[in-house]
């Protein structure tokens, strides 16, 4: 059983009523979708998405202005699951409001409790209900709530859930949720490999999906390689098809075509990736955060 340390949640874990839900349709304002997009019997739709934290230090990005955006792109998108990095708590309550009921979330702050920043996962109640959970530090010490023995420059953490699937049976599969480190690449490569230490204990027959933001560039770093040597497939690169490719992380100025892609959906190989995408939804030039999210339509095998 996991050991459960530190849980915030917005509410008790619940068996969720048993109904299939539609994928949606991929409806970004502003941005080239895949040929292909669309609807996929059965197929799950997934996000990893660096909310920026609420803080008064952005000015013209404060979240009061960026809330709305966001509110918004969510509402377009539905995913059934939603990875999130830097969230506060104040600010994931406001999110689950804004998503518009049939939604939940899991996730505790990387200081404890509702203190600092969560690695939460959203996740659609209609579709899916969660069995298991746990969460832990990236560190020597990963049940010792709010350890850092790497010398990463801030507390790192890591969110996971089991789900059973409603809408194929209750099939099980893993949603891990992370954000590494933006200073040490040593801290970064510890960290995938307790990472991959923690898949590795899990049931196998079971698929993995791996959201977050790892603060290295797909392809050009160290972490990625050992991010993929854990037996994890890059949910971009397998797609069937994909939106054009931009650095995930634009700090809101003018995307970047072929930029730094650190916002990554992993999957285990017998995952079937439709299509991926980068969303660039914004209005009046206002972006919701200040990184891409990233999408997948995804079939469990």
């Amino acid at each position: 059983m996991p050991k459960e340390v530190g849980v915030t949640r917005r509410q008790g874990l619940r068996s969720a009523a048993a109904a299939a839900i539609a994928v949606p349709l991929l409806t970004t304002a502003g941005s080239s979708q895949p040929a292909s997009a669309g609807e996929y019997a059965g197929a799950l739709n997934v996000m990893t998405f660096n909310v920026r934290f609420a803080t008064v230090v952005d000015k013209t990005q404060r979240w009061s202005v960026r809330r709305p955006v966001m509110r918004e792109l969510l509402r377009r998108e539905r995913p059934h699951v939603i990875g999130t990095q830097e969230g506060l708590y104040q600010q994931l309550r406001m999110i689950e409001k804004d998503l518009g009921g049939h939604y939940d979330w899991i996730g505790t702050g990387r200081g404890g409790g509702s203190k600092d920043e969560f690695m939460a996962i959203f996740y659609d109640t209609r579709r899916l209900d969660p069995i298991e959970f746990d969460h832990f530090w990236l560190s020597d010490t990963p049940y010792a709530i709010a350890s850092n023995t790497w010398d990463a420059d801030w507390l790192r953490m890591v969110t996971w859930v089991k789900f059973a699937d409603l809408a194929d049976g209750g099939r099980e599969f893993y949603v891990l949720n992370t954000h590494l480190d933006s200073v040490s690449q040593y801290a970064r490569e510890r960290s995938a490999g307790l990472i991959g230490e923690t898949i590795a204990g899990w049931d196998r027959s079971a698929p993995v999906i791996v959201t977050g933001d790892f603060n290295a560039a797909a392809h050009d770093n160290r972490v990625y390689d050992l991010m993929l040597d854990n037996g994890l497939v890059d949910a971009w690169d397998a797609a069937a098809s994909r939106t054009q490719a931009y650095g995930t992380y634009h700090g809101y100025r003018a995307l970047k075509p072929g930029g730094r892609r650190i916002d990554w959906i992993l999957t285990s190989p017998g995952v079937t990736t439709h299509w991926a995408a980068m969303n660039t939804f914004s209005v009046d030039g206002m972006y919701p955060s200040d990184h891409l999210p990233v999408q997948a339509s995804l079939t469990l095998g």
